[in-house]
């Protein structure tokens, strides 16, 4: 890896555009390494049911949504790509997430699957691209050799355009480090499960001390945030729904937020969460119920 600069690894110089704009209803944005600025709360989708046609039109239209996240995985490339295109928004105000498959890991394969998913979505480049789990499923290689593999195909996507900002997700401490040995770009986020339940505080401290923006999905913890006494007193305290309180305290930890629904009332609800704030007692309420549980894939045991 080339020299680092103070705790951020080496940064390309590559310019970059930047956002012409951003959500309707005032979505802040973060900042990237890069100077990019990634709007804090997007809209998920999924596999098994984790797409509507109408609903991320919905987002878009009418609840000011500009960030959307999907992945390869999911199913849904050409079907986003149709209703990116239904409603009339330009490319260049929206931020699109997707992620690379570990099946598709590999030099010459992350190239090829990376511009399939921009033809697929009918797009030349995605906002952020992901290396979607730390495993590799190709054999004869070790995980680390293919994920630095990947790294360095991600890295010339990142240096030719197609992706204005790389990253990974499911992404621990330990996979982190050791991408240092190949890498010459520092990941720009890191995006991972992230909800009351499950706070994983020291990958948090150390993505930020390494400039790597953290990022979360399943803020509501597949809905078990509903059964819970403590958020749902707050929720009454500030006559907000639970998943609207899950989402602003993630926020206000500084996490870039993905929700994800296929309800159009579910999706409007998930967007106002940016005229209220919790206070320090209901922060601090809420950051004392992780109990270390994952509603996903748990990448612990991956070396």
């Amino acid at each position: 890896m080339g020299e680092r600069q103070g705790t951020l690894w080496k940064k390309t110089t590559i310019q970059r555009r930047s956002m012409t704009s951003v959500p309707d209803f005032n979505c802040p944005t973060v900042q990237l390494s890069n100077g990019l600025q990634i709007p804090v709360l997007g809209l998920g989708t999924s596999h098994d049911g984790g797409y509507s046609h109408d609903a991320v039109v919905f987002a878009l239209t009418h609840c000011g949504v500009r960030h959307i996240d999907t992945a390869k995985r999911y199913g849904c490339e050409r079907k986003l790509g149709k209703a990116i295109q239904e409603s009339g928004l330009s490319r260049d105000d929206l931020w699109l997430t997707n992620k690379l498959w570990p099946g598709d890991y590999g030099y010459k394969a992350t190239k090829k699957a990376c511009l399939d998913s921009c033809s697929e979505m009918g797009v030349d480049y995605f906002d952020l691209y992901l290396m979607h789990w730390p495993e590799s499923l190709k054999p004869g290689y070790s995980n680390s050799e293919m994920r630095a593999e990947t790294w360095r195909a991600l890295e010339e996507l990142y240096k030719e355009g197609v992706c204005r900002a790389i990253g990974v997700s499911n992404f621990l401490v330990h996979h982190l480090e050791e991408l240092k040995d190949s890498c010459s770009v520092v990941p720009h986020v890191n995006q991972v499960e992230y909800h009351p339940f499950q706070q994983p505080s020291h990958l948090m401290d150390y993505c930020r001390k390494e400039g790597i923006v953290f990022e979360g999905y399943s803020p509501l913890a597949k809905g078990q945030v509903f059964n819970c006494p403590i958020i749902n007193q707050i929720a009454k305290k500030h006559a907000r729904t639970p998943a609207q309180i899950c989402i602003r305290w993630s926020i206000q930890n500084g996490v870039v937020t993905i929700p994800k629904s296929i309800k159009k009332n579910r999706i409007q609800e998930n967007c106002q969460v940016f005229g209220f704030k919790l206070q320090e007692e209901d922060m601090n309420a809420l950051g004392r119920l992780h109990d270390g549980r994952h509603v996903s894939w748990d990448p612990t045991s991956i070396i």
